[in-house]
C-alpha cells in the first residue's frame, strides 16, 4: 500500500515536470510548422512532441543530468522529425521528378524574379500539376531536416555509407567557402538559427525564392562533391 501511494506521487512529479515544459514543446512545433507546408499539421507535431516529452519526464533521473530541458530538448525535436520521416512522403512522389523540378526552377529564375508555380512547371515538365504538387511539397518537407536526410535523397545514401562524418563535414565548408558571405550568412541562420525564409528575407533584404535558389543549390553541390 505504502509502494502503490510511493509510485503514485512519483509518477504525479514526474507528469508535473512534464507539464511545466509543455509550453516550450508547443513553441518548438510552432517554429517547425512555420518552415513546413500546410499540409503538416501543426497538432500532430505538438502531440508527437507532448507524447515523447511524457516518455522522458518518467524516465528522467535528475543524479543524472541536472537539466530537464537540458536532457529532453533535442530528444521531443527529433520525435518530430521521426514523425515527418515516417510520413514517406517523398517515396510517393517521384524522387526524378523532384530533381526535374529543382532544376527547372533554377533555369526559370535565370529570366524570373521569383519561383514558377506550379501549373508553369506542370506545362515545362509536361507532367500533371498534380504531380508536381505533391513532389514540390516532399522537396519542401525535407528542407527542415538535417544535412544528412537531405543528401541520402537521390541515391537512396548509397554515396554516404562510403563517406565519414569528418571527411562529409570537410566536404561541407569547402562547398560553403565557395560562396559569398552572404550566402553562407543564410545557411547559418536557416540551420543554426532555425529562421524562417520570411525572416531570413527579412533580415538580409533578399526574396524567399532567392534564399530558396541558395539553399537548394548548396545541396546540389555537395551532393556532387561525394557523389551522390
Amino acid at each position: 500500500m505504502i509502494n502503490n501511494a510511493y509510485l503514485q506521487d512519483l509518477k504525479h512529479k514526474e507528469d508535473e515536470l512534464a507539464l511545466q515544459y509543455l509550453p516550450a514543446v508547443k513553441a518548438m512545433a510552432f517554429r517547425l510548422k512555420e518552415r513546413l507546408p500546410s499540409s503538416v499539421d501543426f497538432s500532430d507535431l505538438s502531440a508527437i512532441g507532448t507524447e515523447e516529452l511524457i516518455k522522458l519526464a518518467r524516465r528522467y533521473d535528475e543524479k543524472l543530468n541536472n537539466s530537464f530541458w537540458g536532457y529532453a530538448k533535442k530528444r521531443v525535436y527529433g520525435a518530430m522529425l521521426d514523425y515527418l520521416r515516417s510520413l514517406d512522403i517523398l517515396s510517393r512522389a517521384s524522387r526524378k521528378l523532384v530533381k526535374a523540378i529543382d532544376y527547372a526552377v533554377q533555369e526559370y529564375m535565370l529570366t524570373h524574379d521569383e519561383e514558377p508555380s506550379d501549373e508553369e512547371l506542370a506545362d515545362i515538365l509536361d507532367e500533371s500539376i498534380e504531380k508536381v504538387h505533391e513532389a514540390r511539397i516532399a522537396s519542401n518537407i525535407y528542407t527542415v531536416m538535417p544535412l544528412h536526410d537531405q543528401l541520402q535523397v537521390g541515391d537512396e545514401g548509397a554515396a554516404l555509407v562510403q563517406i565519414e562524418k569528418e571527411e562529409l563535414i570537410g566536404v561541407i565548408k569547402k562547398v560553403l567557402s565557395s560562396y559569398k558571405e552572404r550566402e553562407q550568412m543564410i545557411i547559418q541562420l536557416y540551420y543554426f538559427e532555425e529562421l524562417t525564409l520570411k525572416e531570413i528575407s527579412d533580415i538580409l533584404d533578399i526574396t524567399e525564392s532567392r534564399i530558396s535558389q541558395i539553399h537548394k543549390s548548396v545541396i546540389q553541390k555537395i551532393k556532387e562533391s561525394i557523389g551522390a
